[in-house]
């Protein structure tokens, strides 16, 4: 009877959830430092980094993570295993930079690789996870982006669960954030194990289409938010789907960005800028910074949009938000201007994955656009409006 009865506590163990729980109830959001600088990182850059996420307002909207991506270690670990910080790049450590960073009222984030080497060739951690885990801690830092190269021969669930439980024993609560590419379905397994799981490959800034770099590519915004498709019902409050990182402010038209920012919102994605904050131009700063959209990106509810209709390269997404508010999101991909002309009689907007409808027929709500921070109109009316190509136009339906 003992035995058995050990047997089964075992089995109950396994099963349990891995990460620490309570983080990222809503998506994450702050900044990595790969989409601008790649590896040319430093300690100096870092710190300015986070004193632009202040002075910006960046961390005023809700931007707290600061990221440090690929390149921040020496390519070789020292002879007790240990990874170590390139002497050139950040000749203090790791810790005094989290400390400055801690100081702003942000939190500090790193990278690693689930792989023997990370994508840019530096050491990766596998066969070091709980090593790694204990210096992560050890360096308070609060978030891991924890990436998909060379491996080869490596299950995915197994690495990444590992690391998982890495991260818990070493016992501070770090944010642990899966760049597996969707290649091996994270969306089904990861969310006992990670916060977050990206859903694709990497990001380009570029609206459409995709970007060939010799045996990869990279992927479009729009590219992206088709991959979406079929999601939803995975994601929520501390285990969220990522299309990656942003790419607002770095080549793409007011509109394309604005577009951008909008889906992400829209998506219920992780908020992670990948600009240099110290260079922003106005309009970045404000798409970034919207309360309207971010508000909408960051809703307790934490259900992710869904596609209502797509005709004539004009789509209607739409998502439930706590209160009995909704979101609504207009999306012109066509290479010219487009007339919407919604009449919400006609309509009959349900979310199946989080049991939700909008009730137009017995109740009005009020229509405000978040962009142009305006009423425009009522669901007892028909909505009309010209949408620029490329651009969207945001609703927040609320009740009278």
């Amino acid at each position: 009877m003992t035995f058995c009865l050990c047997i089964f506590c075992c089995c109950a163990i396994s099963l349990q959830a891995q990460k620490f729980e309570g983080l990222a109830m809503t998506p994450p959001m702050g900044w990595n430092s790969w989409n601008t600088f790649a590896v040319k990182i430093s300690e100096k850059l870092v710190m300015d980094m986070a004193d632009a996420m202040v002075s910006s307002g960046m961390k005023d909207a809700g931007y707290v993570y600061l990221v440090l991506d690929d390149g921040w270690m020496a390519m070789e670990r020292d002879n007790q295993g240990n990874l170590v910080p390139d002497p050139e790049k950040f000749p203090h450590g790791i810790k005094p930079v989290a400390d400055y960073i801690h100081s702003k009222g942000l939190k500090f984030g790193l990278y690693n690789c689930a792989g023997t080497k990370t994508c840019a060739g530096y050491p990766g951690t596998r066969g070091y996870e709980y090593q790694d885990a204990r210096n992560y801690a050890a360096w308070e830092i609060d978030y891991l982006k924890f990436d998909w190269c060379n491996t080869d021969g490596i299950n995915a669930k197994e690495a990444y669960t590992t690391m998982s439980k890495a991260l818990t024993k070493a016992g501070r609560p770090i944010i642990f954030s899966l760049c597996e590419w969707g290649n091996n379905k994270p969306w089904e397994w990861a969310a006992p194990v990670g916060q977050l799981w990206r859903t694709t490959g990497d990001i380009n800034a570029q609206y459409d289409g995709i970007k060939k770099y010799g045996n990869w590519h990279a992927n479009g915004v729009m590219t992206i938010v088709d991959l979406q498709n079929g999601l939803q019902k995975y994601a929520g409050p501390g285990h969220w789907n990522d299309p990656d990182m942003l790419e607002v402010g770095n080549g793409m038209t007011e509109a394309e960005d604005r577009t951008h920012f909008s889906m992400w919102c829209m998506l219920a994605a992780p908020l992670i800028a990948g600009n240099d904050l110290r260079k922003m131009s106005p309009q970045t700063t404000a798409i970034l910074t919207d309360k309207e959209l971010v508000a909408v990106d960051q809703d307790p509810l934490g259900a992710e949009a869904v596609k209502y209709s797509d005709k004539d390269s004009l789509e209607v997404w739409t998502r439930p938000l706590q209160g009995g508010d909704w979101a609504v999101c207009f999306l012109n991909r066509s290479i010219g201007a487009k007339k919407i002309s919604f009449d919400w009689a006609k309509e009959s907007i349900t979310d199946d994955v989080a049991g939700k409808s909008l009730d137009t027929h017995s109740a009005v709500y009020g229509l405000y656009d978040l962009w142009q921070n305006r009423a425009v109109g009522k669901t007892s009316g028909i909505f009309s409006a010209s949408i620029p190509s490329h651009d969207v136009v945001v609703l927040r339906l609320k009740k009278s």
